[in-house]
């Protein structure tokens, strides 16, 4: 028979066993891998970039009008489907599917659409990108930029100009609208392309 002291020493023993052979198991076989990556690179680059445009989320708003008057005197309205905040520049806004309306002194107006565009809440001046089109006094015309200067008062139309009215069609570099001067400058270097000096009032 088996005395209780001895029963006492047994149960240590197999306590003391049982505990080393679960640290061997947790420690050595089990090891965990602590090299493992817990979420992948790719994983890891889509939740960066989300941190990252949340971070930079500007104001979007939709149909908005801008008008106002310029420092020639002259009115303009200004409309777009869409428009948001510059990233850096709290004066500038970033502009989609944008029309201008430019009303001169003389009654006549100038029309400009495009696909994208910006606008300085502060100085009042415009660009107009992409698709660009326009009409005034019976001419259309067609570009890939222009620019509105308020504080220049100008207006310059540049890359790939076309106009087209009852005398035909005409190719042009840039085309430069002078407020102040009611002077229309139409110059290129191009072979077959015109430069004029024109009073458009």
């Amino acid at each position: 028979m088996i005395s209780r002291s001895k029963k006492i020493k047994l149960f240590q023993l197999f306590l003391i066993s049982s505990g080393t052979i679960l640290i061997f198991l947790t420690y050595v076989i089990f090891k965990p891998n602590l090299s493992e990556k817990i979420i992948s690179d790719q994983t890891k680059s889509i939740i960066d970039d989300k941190i990252k445009k949340e971070g930079e989320k500007v104001n979007t708003f939709y149909d908005i009008e801008y008008s106002g008057i310029d420092l020639s005197g002259n009115r303009y309205i200004l409309k777009a489907k869409e428009a948001s905040d510059h990233e850096k520049d709290s004066e500038l806004i970033n502009l989609k599917f944008v029309n201008a309306v430019f009303y001169f002194e003389d009654n006549k107006t100038l029309n400009v659409s495009s696909d994208y565009g910006q606008y300085n809440n502060k100085t009042l001046d415009m660009t107009f990108k992409n698709s660009v089109k326009g009409r005034y006094d019976g001419s259309e015309l067609f570009a890939d930029q222009a620019k509105y200067s308020n504080s220049e008062s100008y207006i310059l139309i540049s890359n790939n100009v076309k106009i087209k009215d009852f005398r035909g069609t005409m190719f042009a570099e840039k085309i430069m609208l002078d407020i102040d001067k009611n002077k229309l400058n139409i110059s290129s270097s191009g072979e077959n392309k015109v430069n004029a000096n024109l009073n458009y009032k």
